[in-house]
Formats: structure tokens, C-alpha cells, sequence
């Protein structure tokens, strides 16, 4: 059988494209292709379970506007499946003064991304969250936490119902298009489709290769390590708690969450990973690694962090330097606060020149579309990013009124 599209990835991002066009071309069959034996297993499944705002992004920028319609999206979704979520709010806090002018441009950005934000002192954060401190805060009331997993597996449902096929433990291992289609060669034969849609995550880059793009970047993965708190800490704070992220940097520093299942984690931090999938510090995977060492833009990206990246590797190392960041503006917690909890992988864009990509990044050939960076925020995002890539696919395949709605 020749598919009319196959969507490679069984994420949040993967399964609300799948969704959208289906909704909009009905009358397309569709196959999603997942590696893993359940859905969600990566960066949809193992993070934090905000639903951001978009207080941080550059204004006009996909994940500026995504991220805002997002959040919206993702509300709406929940209302109408019945999906459990807790709009309760993110304060972001300065720790120290020469924090301030950061805040303030935070607080400028809010407003230029259409966001309500509220400025307090810091006798106000302390009312609002007396185990919390700092010298101000910035209040951004549309944040909330949800269990994305729980949204991916809706997302399945409805695919299902639809007549979509969902193969998981099919790993996709090559791409090959032709003028008529494309074939995927998996771990459980060759899938053929008239097009592709790659929502791949970790291995994007890989696959836009082996479609023949010519790609100036490549992935490059960032271990974001939490802990969860005991349950005497469950009601510790009241909102999202924040520090004043670097600009420099597309991560948001370690931070107490509030969690949909009523408990509270610390985290992430953001270390640099010897395999893609490498979950823990001690794994490592020889291929992964000596691809990154090979790239010239991890190599320059690593010359202009190489401070950052030490420090970030101590934190992971010494749980009493983790304990440290949170203490900053949670003096409170102590070590045996600090309890295992599931890791996460950032998949992260790396130019070659050594910057990173600060925005959602896609690609296309003649008969496929490529997410190629899809980060926080692209959990909250996933619906907006799944219509701009169904626009694109139905433009670059064309696809019409007469294959759905």
C-alpha cells in the first residue's frame, strides 16, 4: 500500500499534525510511524508540563506567536476531552538587584507578546508565596501545567477512530524520495508514501539528510536533570517559580513546578549529553559523540560556553550545587528534600557557526516537510505548529478542496 502521507513521529507535535490534517483532508490515508513501543516517550513525556505563555520569545517570531495561540489551544483541548490542567500562574523571580534591568525587559517583552504581566515588589511576591524570596517578580497569570502525555494519548484516540494507522515499534532508519514518492525503510519493512511529514525530535537532522537537505545545523542534546520534593512539599508554593533566565541562552534555569498530579519538582538544569537518548550522565554513545565532536559548530558553540557548560556539569554532579540554585529563591528546601525524578533530553538545534536556534525551525523538499527544531515550547505550541505545517504540506504537495474539507 502507497500512503498518501506517513508522519514520522509519535509526539505530541507528530500526533497534532496527524490530527490536523486529517481534520482538514479527510480523505487522505495516513500512517504515523513511532520507534518506541508507546507514544509520547521522549520530550513530549518527560517534561516539566507547563503550558508557557510565550513570555520569552523574540517578538514575531514562531514561537512569539505559536506559543501564545498554544496555550490557548491547549486549554480549549482540555476543556473538550475532559483533560485535567491547573492554570495557576508563573512568577518569575530576581534574586538579587543586578537581576532588575533583566526583569524589567522580561516585563517589556510580556507586553510586546500580548501577555498580562504584573510587576511586584518583593513585600508582594512574599504575601503571594511566603516561602519564596527576592527583590521583585514578574506575575504572568495565563501559565499552567497539564500532563502532555495525557493530551498525546487523546490525540491517538481520535487518530484511531478516524481510521489513521499508529505503528509504534517501527524505527525509521532511512528516507528515499523520488519524483513519485517516498519510501521509509523501518525496522519493520519499507513504508511507502506519497509524502512526508518528519516530526523526528531527536533525530530531525538525520532524516532531513537522508532526504538530501543540505541542512546548517545539526542536533546537539541538552539533559534537563529534575528532582521531585517529598510530599510535605506538595503545597510549598502556589504558582510556577522561575529565576530570571540568561538571554543568551533558550533554557529557563532550574525551577520549582507544580506538577498536574499534585506533587512539586525542582529542575531542569541543561547538560550536555554524550547520546542522544542518554538519559543518564554514565550513557554513552560512541556514534552520538563523535558526530558532535566531528561538527564544526559544536565545536564553536562549546569554545564560547565552555563556563557555562562546567558549571552546569558540577550542578549535575553535586546535588548539594543543584540544591544551591533552588535555594536562592527557596531557602527553605535541604538536601533530603530532593528526590529522584525522570530526566528529559532537549532536543536543540546547533548552528554551524556555534550559535543556537532560538526558534522553531522547518524545512522542506519536493515531497517532505521537516520539523528540525522543536524545543520548549513546542509542547504548548503543537497545535499552531501543526497548522503551519499542514498549510505548508497542502501548498508543496497540493493537496485540495477535493481530498477533504
Amino acid at each position: 500500500m502507497i500512503y498518501d502521507l506517513a508522519v514520522i513521529g509519535g509526539g505530541i507535535v507528530g500526533l497534532a499534525t496527524a490530527l490536523s490534517v486529517s481534520t482538514r483532508f479527510p480523505d487522505l490515508s495516513l500512517v504515523v510511524l513511532e520507534k518506541e513501543d508507546q507514544l509520547a516517550s521522549h520530550q513530549t513525556g518527560r517534561n516539566s508540563g507547563v503550558i508557557h505563555a510565550g513570555v520569552y520569545y523574540q517578538p514575531g517570531s514562531l514561537k512569539a506567536r505559536f506559543c501564545k495561540e498554544g496555550a490557548e489551544a491547549t486549554l480549549a483541548f482540555c476543556r473538550m476531552h475532559d483533560i485535567p490542567f491547573d492554570q495557576c500562574g508563573k512568577m518569575i523571580v530576581a534574586t538579587g538587584t543586578d537581576e532588575l534591568p533583566r526583569l524589567a525587559a522580561l516585563e517589556g517583552r510580556c507586553r510586546e507578546n500580548g501577555l498580562t504581566v504584573e510587576r511586584l515588589d518583593a513585600a508582594e511576591l512574599h504575601r503571594r508565596e511566603p516561602q519564596i524570596i527576592g527583590v521583585g517578580a514578574l506575575f504572568v497569570p495565563s501559565s499552567g501545567i497539564v500532563d502532555y502525555a495525557a493530551i498525546a494519548r487523546t490525540m491517538a484516540g481520535l487518530l484511531a477512530r478516524r481510521g489513521v494507522e499508529i505503528r509504534t515499534g517501527t524505527t525509521v532508519t532511512a528516507l528515499s524520495e523520488s519524483a513519485q514518492d517516498v519510501r521509509a525503510e523501518t525496522t519493520n519493512g519499507e513504508v511507502s508514501a506519497r509524502c512526508v511529514i518528519a516530526c523526528a525530535g531527536l533525530m530531525a537532522d538525520r532524516l532531513a539528510r537522508s532526504c538530501g537537505l543540505a541542512l546548517d545545523f545539526q542536533i546537539v542534546p541538552f539533559r534537563g536533570e529534575y528532582f521531585r520534593l517529598g510530599s510535605d512539599k506538595d503545597r510549598i508554593v502556589r504558582h510556577l517559580i522561575y529565576p530570571v533566565p540568561d538571554p543568551a541562552l533558550p533554557f529557563l534555569g532550574v525551577h520549582l513546578t507544580r506538577m498536574i498530579g499534585g506533587y512539586v519538582t525542582v529542575g531542569p538544569n541543561a547538560v550536555l549529553a554524550l547520546a542522544r537518548e542518554g538519559y543518564h550522565r554514565t550513557h554513552v554513545a560512541p556514534g552520538d559523540l563523535a558526530e558532535m565532536l566531528a561538527y564544526p559548530g559544536f565545536r564553536r558553540f562549546l569554545r564560547r560556553n565552555w563556563r557555562s557548560g562546567l558549571e552546569e556539569m558540577a550542578n549535575s554532579l553535586s546535588k548539594r550545587r543543584y540544591l544551591a540554585l533552588c535555594q536562592r529563591y527557596c531557602p527553605e528546601l535541604v538536601l533530603g528534600d530532593l528526590h529522584p525524578y525522570r530526566p528529559g533530553i532537549r532536543a536543540q538545534a546547533v548552528f554551524v557557526d556555534g550559535t543556537l536556534a532560538h526558534d522553531f525551525v522547518i524545512r522542506e523538499t519536493a515531497r517532505t516537510v521537516h520539523v528540525c527544531n522543536a524545543p520548549s515550547p513546542a509542547a504548548t505550541s503543537a497545535m499552531p505548529i501543526a497548522r503551519e505545517i499542514t498549510d505548508r504540506a497542502a501548498a508543496r504537495f497540493g493537496w485540495s478542496a477535493r481530498d477533504g474539507v
